[in-house]
């Protein structure tokens, strides 16, 4: 186990000395694999990575979906920014000693574009509507009762009219218990290829330079410039207190080292009525340049029940956005079967 933590911590610091780059900030592209999913992680402004668990781990921290040892079905719903919406799908199973699986599907929605051309610049009576679609491959393990890891395969696809570019990443988490209280998560996220774009709509036919009038056209292509994908390293402490058999709390807070953004720091709360009703807050900020970061603080609100063999929950998240007149509100229900 020591080996595996110290080899994730290792490559976690390895991606920190890469964020920190300052010429790479904002040289990405892929950044909806930073768009977070799941309505309770969002409340707490996704700092429960030392101890997030079953399908809403599959995002935040691989290592945590073996700990429920359940069947699961996850559906999450976000209205983020510029009238874009995003959908994410997860569905996960436990198979005993061999430990767990699941297979999830995010999709960004932005809505029709009208088509615009040089001759046309008021718009061709078209529309298009880019995609951007993520699929990811999860498989996690309890290793002893202190000790879990999970891994995360990702195809990445993104298409804009006829011009398509697609990559692949890789996700790796560990999450470690001291004690039932406090928990500690390590995960590197999003190691994977460049992706570049190409496709029709790069190719164009003109005249050749230095050919007579009336000769034959030439057909002609860009080639887009590669760009690599945000990868980056958390790492979260996580406690939980037991205030007495109804009521419960749990903190936690997370560094994130980007080599997309500045890096980050995230706190977020918990709290639990019998494990059933909950209300949840956080707050993240950028280790530099505070004021730079878009969102503000986070809430949301969850209730849990379990009908005989069958588990439903319901959970809701508000996302303040300072720079849009909108904020974000996402909603995700969840079946669970023993």
């Amino acid at each position: 186990m020591k080996k595996i933590f110290l080899l994730l911590i290792t490559a976690g610091f390895a991606t920190l000395l890469y964020a920190g780059d300052v010429a790479r900030k904002g040289t990405n592209g892929a950044e909806e694999l930073l768009i977070p999913v799941g309505a309770r992680s969002i409340a707490t402004s996704g700092a429960f990575v030392a101890n997030v668990m079953g399908l809403e781990s599959i995002y935040y921290n691989p290592a945590g979906l073996d700990i429920s040892q359940r069947t699961e079905a996850m559906f999450s719903y976000m209205n983020y920014i510029a009238d874009i919406n995003i959908s994410y799908l997860a569905i996960g199973t436990s198979l005993g000693d061999f430990g767990s699986i699941a297979l999830s599907i995010k999709s960004l929605d932005v809505g029709n574009i009208p088509v615009t051309t040089n001759e046309l610049p008021d718009g061709t009576g078209s529309t298009y509507s880019p995609g951007f679609v993520t699929v990811g491959l999860t498989y996690s393990k309890v290793l002893t009762d202190r000790v879990s890891i999970g891994t995360n395969v990702k195809l990445l696809s993104e298409t804009i009219g006829n011009t398509s570019a697609t990559g692949f990443a890789i996700d790796a988490g560990v999450q470690y218990k001291f004690t039932e209280q406090i928990s500690l998560g390590a995960t590197v996220k999003n190691i994977g290829s460049n992706m570049v774009f190409s496709g029709q709509d790069l190719r164009q036919r003109s005249d050749i330079k230095g050919s007579q009038p009336g000769s034959p056209t030439g057909m002609f292509e860009v080639v887009a410039e590669s760009f690599q994908i945000p990868s980056y390293f958390e790492l979260s402490l996580a406690y939980g207190l037991n205030l007495n058999e109804e009521n419960d709390l749990m903190f936690a807070g997370a560094f994130t080292a980007n080599n997309s953004l500045e890096n980050k720091l995230h706190f977020g709360l918990e709290y639990g009525y019998m494990n059933t009703f909950f209300l949840r807050g956080g707050y993240q900020l950028f280790t530099e340049n505070t004021k730079e970061s878009i969102y503000g603080f986070t809430a949301g609100a969850g209730v849990n029940y379990d009908f005989s063999d069958i588990g439903v929950s319901f959970d809701y998240a508000y996302r303040d956005v300072k720079e849009f007149p909108t904020s974000n509100h996402i909603f995700t229900v969840k079946l669970s079967f023993q």
